[in-house]
This record gives structure tokens, sequence and C-alpha cells, in this order.
């Protein structure tokens, strides 16, 4: 999760993929203690077994981390097996839920915000819209299309879907306000 959370500077998508890797891991642990208690013929927790709502309490009453730690010890620390194994079964499925609600968050975010490389390509296309209404093109592009129906800074882009999937095309930095495209090779605008 922790690698999750670095991996946000770099790139959205990569922080949801590594947490939703942290969701898939503590699903497998939730299996092994389930299947402990199972071959072991020790029983399993209800959701609402008294002692799993004391478990899933802890964390609402006791703020601080070192009083949490202290508090699920009398779990945790227990000289049945199974009542330790239930304990990390509470906790895991807490773990999962914030999981699912920071996975939900990203992907919502994702969808809003686009990717870090999405809203570079975005910040780059601005910068150069910005220069060229200045009268000073970008040195580092050859030459600055316009888009042929509003003028704007055209950018590179690749087809996602149809049969022209794959093909790149110079579509302008408007979209989706403007359609305007014109092909790779050539000054001709093409829908």
């Amino acid at each position: 999760m922790a690698k999750g959370s670095r991996a946000a500077a770099a790139s959205s998508q990569t922080e949801l993929r590594l947490v939703n890797v942290a969701r898939a891991s503590l699903d497998e642990l939730l299996l092994d203690y389930e299947d402990f208690l199972r071959q072991r013929g020790l029983p399993q927790w209800e959701k609402d077994d008294p002692q799993a709502r004391e478990v899933r309490r802890v964390g609402k009453t006791h703020p601080d981390e070192q009083a949490i730690a202290g508090a699920y010890s009398k779990w945790l620390g227990h000289a049945d097996p199974s009542v330790v194994a239930n304990a990390v079964i509470c906790l895991i499925h807490q773990a999962n839920y914030l999981l699912d609600r920071q996975i939900g968050g990203l992907e919502r975010q994702f969808i809003n915000e686009g990717g870090y490389s999405e809203r570079l390509a975005t910040a780059r296309i601005e910068e150069r819209q910005r220069r060229h209404e200045a009268g000073r093109p970008d040195n580092t592009d050859k030459q600055v299309l316009a888009c042929p129906r509003c003028g704007k800074v055209m950018a590179l882009r690749t087809t996602r879907k149809g049969a022209r999937a794959g093909s790149r095309f110079w579509g302008c930095s408007a979209y989706p306000e403007c359609r305007g495209a014109r092909p790779l090779d050539g000054p001709g605008r093409s829908d």
C-alpha cells in the first residue's frame, strides 16, 4: 500500500494498480486464515458475533495508534488460536472495506482528472497554445499545426476504436469542444 501511495506522484494509474494488488493480497491472507480455522475445526465468528463487533469498535474508539495496538492485544495476544485468527479476519475485513473506498476514490479521480501523463500532455498543449497565440512558436516543434476548424494548436493523437484503431493523427487541443483533425502526413483535414 505504501508503494501505491508513493506511486501517486508519478502515475495515478500505477497507484490504482498497486492498491488493487494490496487488496488482492489481503484477500489471499483472508482465505489463509479462514482455511486455518476450517482445517482445525475451529469456529469462525459471524459478522454480528459480539467479539467481532467489539474488534470492529476498537478503531472507532481509539484514534491513537499506540492505544489501538494495546486494545487489540486482548485478541491478538490470546492463548486460543481461534480467537487470534478471528480477530485478524475482522481486521482484514476492515482493511478491505477501507481499501475498497480508496480504490473507488482513485477511480473517480482518474476518470475526472486523468492520469499524470494526461495532465502533463494537457499542460504541454496549453503552453504550445500560449506561445502560438503570443506569436512565439515553441522551438522544440518544427511547425505548430493550427486546427482547421478553430485555429488552436493541434496535438498528436492515436485512434482508440474502430477500423483505424492504433493509427495516429493530428487532433485539436480543444477536443471535445472542437473535433478538428488532420492526417499525420499532410495539412488536409480529416474527420
